[in-house]
C-alpha cells in the first residue's frame, strides 16, 4: 500500500502547535534536569577526593546507585514508588496537589541520573591536578577548601568542557523518556500527531530535525566555552 505524504500537516494547527509546545517542554526537562545534574554532580566529584573516607564511600555509593539502574526505571520508582514512601500527608500532596507533578518527577529523575554521570567526570578533573601543583597551593597557606576553590575546581572544570558537553547532549536525549510518565514533550507530541492524522513519517521526521537542531547549538554553545577557557598548553590546545 502506497504512502500518502503530506509535510503539510506539520503546519496546520493544532499540530503545529503541539510540536512547539513538546519543544518547549523537552527544553524546560532537560535545562532544569542539567542544572541539578551539575550541582548535585559537581558536589558528588569533589566529595569523592576529599580525605575523609566515609565521606568517599557515600559519594561513590550515590555513583554507583543512580548510574547502573536503567533511568526509565529510576523514572517510574521516582513516580509511582517515592510518594508511597513519604509520610502520608505529604505523599497525598506529591499525588495529587502538587502542580505538574510529571515535570517535577521527570526533572528530578533525569537530574539525579545524569549528577552521578558528572560526578564521574568532576571527580577525572580533579585527580587529573598533578600532586605538586596542591602541594605548591597548600605550602604558600592555602587550606584545603581553599585549595578546591582556588586551584583544584577552576583548573578541573576547564579540562574537563568537552565531556560535559557529551553529558549535556544526553540530557536533551534521554528527555525523551519523560513520555512514559506522561510528559508531553517533543516524541510524546510527534506520537500523537501521528496517532491524529497517521502521518507518522512527517511527525517524527520533524521531531527528529528538531533534536538534531538542539544539538548542534548545544555543542556550537560547548564549543566556544571550550575555547574561552582551555588551558594553553593543554591538549587540544592551540
Amino acid at each position: 500500500m502506497d504512502y500518502n505524504w503530506n509535510w503539510a500537516v506539520l503546519f496546520q494547527e493544532p499540530y503545529l502547535g503541539w510540536l512547539l509546545s513538546g519543544l518547549q517542554w523537552t527544553l524546560l526537562v532537560a535545562i532544569a534536569a542539567w542544572v541539578i545534574a551539575f550541582v548535585v554532580g559537581s558536589a558528588v566529584g569533589i566529595l569523592r577526593t576529599v580525605p575523609n573516607r566515609l565521606v568517599r564511600t557515600l559519594a561513590a555509593a550515590y555513583v554507583e546507585l543512580f548510574r547502573n539502574i536503567p533511568l526509565l526505571v529510576q523514572l517510574f520508582v521516582w513516580y509511582f514508588v517515592v510518594p508511597e514512601l513519604l509520610p502520608e500527608d505529604l505523599g497525598l500532596w506529591v499525588k495529587r496537589d502538587m502542580p505538574n507533578p510529571e515535570y517535577v518527577t521527570a526533572v528530578v529523575a533525569l537530574g539525579a541520573y545524569t549528577a552521578a554521570r558528572v560526578a564521574e567526570q568532576v571527580r577525572s578533573g580533579i585527580q587529573t591536578i598533578g600532586k605538586d601543583l596542591v602541594n605548591a597551593g597548600l605550602a604558600i597557606g592555602l587550606t584545603p577548601l581553599q585549595n578546591y576553590l582556588y586551584i583544584r575546581l577552576p583548573i578541573s572544570y576547564r579540562i574537563i568542557v568537552p565531556p560535559l558537553t557529551s553529558e549535556f547532549l544526553t540530557i536533551f536525549k534521554n528527555s525523551s523518556l519523560a513520555l512514559t510518565i506522561g510528559v508531553l514533550e517533543l516524541t510524546a507530541q510527534a506520537r500523537q500527531i501521528e496517532n491524529y492524522t497517521f502521518q507518522g513519517f512527517e511527525a517524527f521526521t520533524a521531531a527528529t530535525v528538531l533534536y538534531l537542531v538542539i544539538t548542534l547549538l548545544v555543542v556550537l554553545l560547548m564549543r566556544l566555552i571550550d575555547q574561552k577557557t582551555r588551558i594553553p598548553g593543554s591538549v587540544g590546545a592551540n
